[in-house]
């Protein structure tokens, strides 16, 4: 068990084990709202953590409408995801009846995604950095709606990286960056990129009830 604690990265208040559930250790503030990328935040209107809550960390989606700004990242830092078996990750979404949930770039429906990031990504998604961002297989997608809701991804899964590659045909790149992952956490976006940003149409709060690393 000792071994597997050295999975997280030495955040304050943040004495989780494998097993339990993370999201009550992981402090609101440790939470990161993104991704920031040569010192510009991607997810437009948005604070740059989640806020504390009784019901666990939280953020409003910006909206009603693109212009109002769009939400693309919530993750966490680790050391390794190595020795790691599953992401579970529980959240409710509050909203009025009627809301709608939408990718900014292409207004397709509002998806999450699990989703973890290899330690050294430039973000250009080009050679070896095709291979260091993955999210959830294409069966555990899940279109943004009110309510509670789970997904578990098992890492032995068909994850996808962030051009092209599935967990099966490069294998030994996708275990590289469980090995070496620096992020987790769960992206918003639609068909046109998972982690591409959405936004709702009337007011509506997402809260993580439940995140666990197994």
């Amino acid at each position: 068990m000792k071994k597997k604690l050295a999975l997280f990265a030495p955040v304050a208040a943040l004495a989780a084990v494998v097993g339990t559930a993370v999201a009550a250790q992981v402090p609101a503030e440790a939470w990161s709202i993104g991704p920031v990328i040569k010192g510009r935040n991607y997810s437009v209107g948005m604070p740059s953590t989640l806020q504390p809550t009784r019901d666990g960390p939280s953020f409003a989606f910006p909206g009603p409408s693109r212009a109002n700004g769009h939400v693309h990242a919530v993750t966490f830092p680790v050391r390794s995801l190595e020795g790691a078996s599953r992401l579970t990750l529980t959240y409710r979404i509050d909203a009025a009846p009627g809301t709608r949930f939408y990718g900014q770039e292409n207004g397709g429906p509002g998806w999450l995604s699990l989703f973890f990031q290899q330690r050294g990504d430039n973000w250009t998604a080009r050679g070896p950095y095709e291979t260091y961002r993955w999210y959830s297989p294409n069966n555990r997608i899940s279109t943004l709606k009110p309510g509670t809701h789970t997904v578990t991804v098992d890492l032995d899964e068909e994850w996808n990286a962030v051009v092209a590659w599935k967990r099966s045909a490069n294998p030994a790149a996708f275990n590289r960056a469980l090995a070496n992952a620096d992020k987790v956490g769960f992206v918003f976006g639609s068909s046109s990129g998972l982690g591409h940003g959405v936004y709702a149409t009337a007011p509506a709060r997402f809260t993580i009830i439940d995140y666990r690393i197994e």
